[in-house]
């Protein structure tokens, strides 16, 4: 990552789209940054990538049992958890027997419908994912900080959330390939 091709002199074939190659790429390229830093925290706290994934997903996602946010356990479906990340359904009942294991998720059978068995957040569970969240957002805010500055922060996440379809769209103009 750190010898990285120039952008301005790619060598893919011309009809593919001067701009989307190298911003493709460059995402590419900054995700890989992003991983990198992530690994050796996540090592530190135990979990992997998909463990974090569903914690975090619980933890914002997450309603507690009796419809508050305050400081109990948060709870989803399988279902839901795994429409908030992107995971096969095998590869999420492998997590979160994992989680189960470790004690920081529980399953309990839903009243009603004996087949759902929704997830909840243990407290040992949160109490791990609000500190692998702390020592991660410091280590890439301070990555992503040390290259941007506030405005182009606000920007940037501007950009990608409407890029990741989470923010609305913009107005066509006259540059528009739709």
């Amino acid at each position: 990552m750190e010898n990285q091709p120039s952008l301005a002199h790619h060598t893919w074939d011309s009809s593919l789209d001067p701009l989307a190659v190298p911003l493709f790429l460059t995402l590419q390229w900054a995700q890989g940054q992003s991983l990198a830093r992530m690994g050796p925290l996540l090592a530190k706290h135990g979990l992997s990538q998909a463990e974090l994934d569903v914690l975090a997903t619980l933890r914002n996602g997450g309603q507690e049992k009796d419809g508050s946010r305050g400081e109990g356990r948060f709870e989803l479906t399988p279902s839901r958890i795994q429409a908030r990340m992107l995971i096969t359904s095998g590869g999420l009942t492998k997590v979160l027997a994992q989680l189960e294991r470790r004690e920081l998720v529980s399953r309990s059978r839903q009243e009603g419908d004996l087949r759902v068995k929704p997830v909840s957040l243990t407290p040992a569970g949160r109490a791990l994912v609000e500190a692998a969240m702390a020592d991660l957002v410091a280590a890439t805010g301070a990555w992503m900080r040390h290259a941007l500055s506030s405005e182009e922060m606000v920007r940037l996440q501007t950009l990608l959330a409407r890029l990741a379809g989470m923010g609305p769209a913009r107005e066509t103009g006259d540059d528009s390939r739709e």
